[in-house]
């Protein structure tokens, strides 16, 4: 370990003006008529880039050893296989079934 990397002043700004230039496109997509399964694709485009910045300057994972950003990579990897089981249980339950 090389010890604490302190973030210069103007990285800290850049990514904050991003963010907020993200933000207003985010804002500006909501009241775009994007057709139904695309509108999501957008949102989680846009709020995966926001939060790719986040955690790579806000958190110093840019300038960390580069473990951390694959442990980071990895449990968000494993939360997404167990979402996606959880949804496969659910989605494909029978309809039918009694409700008292």
């Amino acid at each position: 370990m090389s010890g604490h990397h302190i973030i210069p002043l103007k990285v800290l700004l850049n990514t904050t003006i991003a963010l907020l230039a993200l933000t207003i496109v985010t804002v500006g997509v909501f009241y775009l008529d994007i057709p139904a399964p695309f509108d999501v694709v957008v949102a989680i485009i846009l709020a995966s880039s926001k939060a790719t910045i986040v955690a790579m300057f806000f958190m110093g994972l840019y300038y960390d050893d580069k473990f951390n950003t694959i442990v980071l990579i990895f449990s968000l990897i494993f939360l997404l296989v167990f979402v996606g089981i959880t949804l496969l249980d659910t989605l494909f339950r029978d309809s039918t079934m009694a409700i008292w």
